[in-house]
C-alpha cells in the first residue's frame, strides 16, 4: 500500500445481492442470466441476521443487509482474536437509511410529530451499519463510514487496507450497502433520467440508456498479512493499492475525457507499485449510462492503450447498487481469481462503435490467468475510486 507498509490480506467474503446471497451463489449469479424484475434482495429475513425481531425492526434495510454480509465474512475469515482497539469497521453507503425517513415522513403527515418513531435518527444515519457492525462484534478501533455516492463501497476498501497499512489496525471490515429502492428514491433517479427506461442494463453498448438501481451489501474482512499468517487464516487475495481524486467538474456528469478517471488509476497502479502493463483484468464501473462508460472507456485507452486488458462490467447482472457497488465487484474479482475466470458482461454484445475499443469480456465466462486487477467506482460528486487487487 505504501513503501514500508504492511501488507494487506483479504481473509473474508460476505454478500447479500439480487443474484445470490452468499459468495458461491453471487458468482452463479454472475455467469447467468439477469435475475427477472427489479434488483432486490428477495427471500431476505433479517430476524435471522439479529437476536429477535425487535431487534431487526429497529434496523433500517440499510443496516440489515449490512450486518449479514458481515456475518458471512467473518465467518469465513475464522477465529480473530487480538486487541478490539485494533479491530475497525468501514462500511460505505451512498444514501443511507431512506426506507426509514420516507416512511416517517409519512408519518409525520398523516399522525402528527407525537406519532414519529424515537428510533427515527439511528435507523436512517448513514453511519448505522458501521456500528451496528461494531458492537456486534465487539470491536473498539476506528468504526467509520463512507459517503461518496457510487465510488463509496471502492473508498472503503481503499482507506481501510490504509489504515492496516499504517499500522494502526489488525483487522477491519470494510465493504458497502444501501438499500435506497425506495418510492420518492426511485422516482427521484428516473427523473434526472439515470435509470433505463427500459430496465436493462447493458454496459458499454451503442444501445444503453441508464443504469438499473439495485440493492445489497458487501463485506470484506481485511487483515494485516503477518497477523493472517500467524493464525493460519486462508488469504483469498492481496490489496496491493488504491486511490482516490475527484473531477472538480459537475455534481453527476464525469469530466470529459475521463480525465479524473484515468488520473485515479494512474495514482492506484503508482501506490500499488505496478505499471499499467501487470494488469490482467478491469473491473470497470461499467453502468451503462451514456456518459460514465464513454468516460471509462476513453481512460481505458488512455492508461492501457487498446484493446488493453481484459474488461468487464457485472453490473449487467447485479444492476447498480450505488454505495454498495465497489464492495460487491472486490467480491467479483477476488473469486474472478480463485476461479480463474472472467465474468462476462450480461446484456452487452458488442461494444459501442462510437467508444474506444477495449477487450470487453461478453457472452460467456472468459479463462484467465489471474493477476492484478484494478476496479474501478465513480461516483456523483466527481468522486473516484480505485482499487487494486492481486491473487495468491
Amino acid at each position: 500500500m505504501a513503501p514500508g507498509g504492511r501488507r494487506v490480506a483479504v481473509t473474508g467474503l460476505g454478500i447479500v445481492s439480487p443474484c445470490g446471497t452468499g459468495v458461491d451463489a453471487f458468482w452463479e449469479g454472475l455467469c447467468g442470466a439477469p435475475p427477472p424484475g427489479e434488483r432486490r434482495v428477495h427471500d431476505f429475513d433479517p430476524t435471522a441476521v439479529f437476536s429477535n425481531a425487535k431487534e431487526a425492526r429497529r434496523a433500517d434495510r440499510v443496516t440489515q443487509l449490512a450486518l449479514a454480509a458481515a456475518n458471512q465474512a467473518r465467518e469465513q475469515a475464522g477465529d480473530i482474536t487480538g486487541d478490539p482497539l485494533r479491530h475497525g469497521v468501514l462500511i460505505a453507503t451512498g444514501i443511507g437509511g431512506i426506507g426509514t425517513l420516507e416512511e416517517q415522513i409519512t408519518i409525520y403527515h398523516e399522525k402528527g410529530a407525537r406519532r414519529v418513531s424515537p428510533f427515527l435518527v439511528p435507523m436512517m444515519m448513514p453511519n448505522a451499519p458501521s456500528a451496528t457492525v461494531s458492537m456486534r462484534w465487539g470491536w473498539q478501533g476506528p468504526c467509520q463510514t463512507v459517503s461518496t455516492a457510487c465510488a463509496a463501497g471502492t473508498h472503503a476498501i481503499v482507506d481501510a487496507a490504509m489504515w492496516i497499512a499504517s499500522g494502526r489496525c489488525d483487522v477491519v471490515a470494510a465493504g458497502g450497502t444501501e438499500a435506497a429502492m425506495t418510492p420518492v428514491g426511485t422516482a427521484g433517479f428516473t427523473n434526472m433520467t439515470a435509470m433505463s427506461s427500459r430496465n436493462l442494463s447493458q454496459p458499454f453498448a451503442a444501445e444503453r440508456d441508464g443504469f438499473v438501481i439495485a440493492e445489497g451489501a458487501a463485506v470484506l474482512v481485511l487483515e494485516a498479512w503477518d497477523v493472517a499468517e500467524a493464525r493460519g487464516a486462508t488469504i483469498l487475495a492481496e490489496v496491493l493499492g488504491g486511490a482516490s481524486t475527484a473531477d472538480a467538474h459537475h455534481i453527476t456528469a464525469p469530466a470529459p475525457g475521463g480525465r479524473g478517471a484515468f488520473s485515479c488509476m494512474e495514482i492506484a497502479l503508482a501506490a500499488s507499485g505496478i505499471q499499467p502493463s501487470a494488469i490482467r483484468q478491469v473491473n470497470a464501473h461499467g453502468t451503462s449510462t451514456p456518459l460514465n462508460d464513454a468516460a471509462e472507456a476513453e481512460a481505458l485507452e488512455k492508461l492501457f492503450g487498446l484493446p488493453g486488458p481484459p474488461v468487464t462490467s457485472v453490473k449487467g447482472i447485479t444492476g447498480h447498487s450505488l454505495g454498495a457497488a465497489g464492495a460487491m465487484e472486490a467480491i467479483a474479482v477476488v473469486e474472478s481469481m480463485r476461479r480463474r475466470v472472467i465474468p462476462p458482461t450480461v446484456g452487452t454484445t458488442e461494444v459501442d462503435p462510437d467508444l474506444p475499443a477495449i477487450d470487453l469480456v461478453m457472452g460467456a465466462p472468459r479463462p484467465w490467468e489471474p493477476g492484478p486487477t484494478i476496479s474501478n467506482s465513480f461516483g456523483f460528486g466527481g468522486h473516484n475510486g480505485s482499487l487494486v487487487l492481486t491473487s495468491v
